[in-house]
């Protein structure tokens, strides 16, 4: 009898250990499942464009030599002096001996030929032309130094704290202090895309110049091949490495995925398609459903406006993971502030639940300025009620 219970308890035993061990198991593989498939770049994100937030990322604030994944910054102060009117798509823009003398991949302009803004761009985007991205940053700041501290100024101005360029092209064979960030780029390429007509050209695969006489081919190969792909930009060099900014969009989300330092030009396609495919698959957008009698007024104390109500935004929109459940609200509101308030001062937070984990916090904030009462302020009013 007592073996009996011995071989009973052992059985139990085992079968709970058993047990522990597949649910352990389990866990572990659903907590891999939560990560990309292991990618080779040296340095990746995986950012959503909407809403900011990072996805995935590998050592994502290295610094690293971005070969032509430069142009991206570059592409982005010829799209704002588009915008601004500082430049149109028709000028026509000679090319110096200064952007001539670049190497690595070109259009071949000569000393003194004119392309238009248009032509230039294509060519940037398309066909990596440095000759052509040299000639359009001299075009907007003057000279090719002045462009380079327009890219330097404007990165600061993104916050960016893991970026510093030399040229504009990328061409790293000379620079000493020449170096970006996969956090930086996707940030960059946030703000490029903002602009919908780079669409024009990121989604092009074949193009002529010169009335057919010199091809362009598209570098970014996903181009061809990947759905909802939106650009953007690809890099190498033999410092670098096979570098790639790729964007996309599907179901109305858009991703960018950052690639540095491949091996191989095909490890930087396939690195990229991995963090997308990713992505598509494991989040969506939401838009939040506020409940707007939560969103009360503050007193506003010793101001020239006795209350506000906080501001939020009815098209706001939020990164969840596919399948994880309800969302809830917590609303924490003051309910009341001291004068004077600036536009943009914090009022509170609605904070976004999935279960117990908190997914999002919304700080919301006044919509205007409320100056505080004064003497003289009551003394104008007494005087204008005389």
């Amino acid at each position: 009898m007592v073996i009996f219970m011995k071989r009973i308890l052992i059985f139990i035993l085992t079968f709970c250990l058993c047990f522990v061990c597949s649910a352990r198991c389990f866990a572990a593989y659903a907590e891999e499942e939560k990560k990309p498939v292991e990618e080779t770049a040296d340095s990746s994100i995986l950012m959503c464009m909407d809403t900011g937030d990072i996805i995935y990322e590998n050592n994502a604030y290295e610094h690293c030599s971005p070969a032509s994944v430069t142009k991206v910054m570059s592409i982005l102060l010829v799209l704002e002096a588009i915008d601004s009117g500082k430049i149109s798509l028709t000028d026509s823009v000679p090319a110096s001996e200064n952007a001539v003398s670049k190497g690595g991949s070109q259009i071949w302009l000569e000393v003194g030929e004119t392309m238009t803004v248009d032509e230039l761009l294509k060519a940037v985007v398309v066909a990596s032309a440095n000759d052509a991205c040299t000639a359009l940053g001299e075009y907007i700041a003057g000279s090719d130094t002045g462009f380079v501290k327009m890219m330097n100024d404007r990165a600061k101005e993104l916050g960016l704290e893991n970026s510093n360029f030399e040229n504009s092209t990328g061409l790293d064979d000379t620079v000493t202090n020449h170096y970006s960030c996969a956090y930086d780029i996707a940030v960059i390429a946030t703000e490029v895309m903002k602009h919908d007509i780079v669409k024009n050209y990121t989604s092009i695969w074949l193009d002529y110049l010169r009335d057919g006489k010199t091809e362009l081919n598209n570098t970014n190969k996903l181009v061809n091949t990947y759905n909802g792909i939106t650009g953007l930009k690809t890099g190498t060099t033999s410092n670098a490495g096979f570098c790639l900014c790729a964007t996309a969009e599907r179901d109305g989300m858009n991703l960018v995925a950052v690639v540095l330092g491949c091996d191989t030009s095909d490890e930087r396609f396939s690195s990229a398609v991995n963090l997308l495919d990713f992505g598509f698959a494991n989040y969506e957008l939401v838009t939040p459903e506020f409940d707007f009698s939560k969103i009360t007024e503050i007193k506003i104390k010793n101001g020239r406006e006795k209350s506000i109500t906080p501001s939020v935004s009815n098209d706001e929109k939020i990164l969840v993971a596919k399948g994880s459940g309800e969302i809830t609200y917590k609303y924490d509101i003051l309910t009341e502030i001291n004068a004077p308030l600036n536009k943009g001062d914090k009022l509170g937070t609605i904070t976004l639940y999935s279960g117990e984990n908190a997914i999002k916090t919304i700080i919301l904030r006044s919509d205007k300025n409320v100056e505080s009462v004064t003497f003289s302020y009551i003394f104008k009013k007494m005087l204008c009620s005389i």
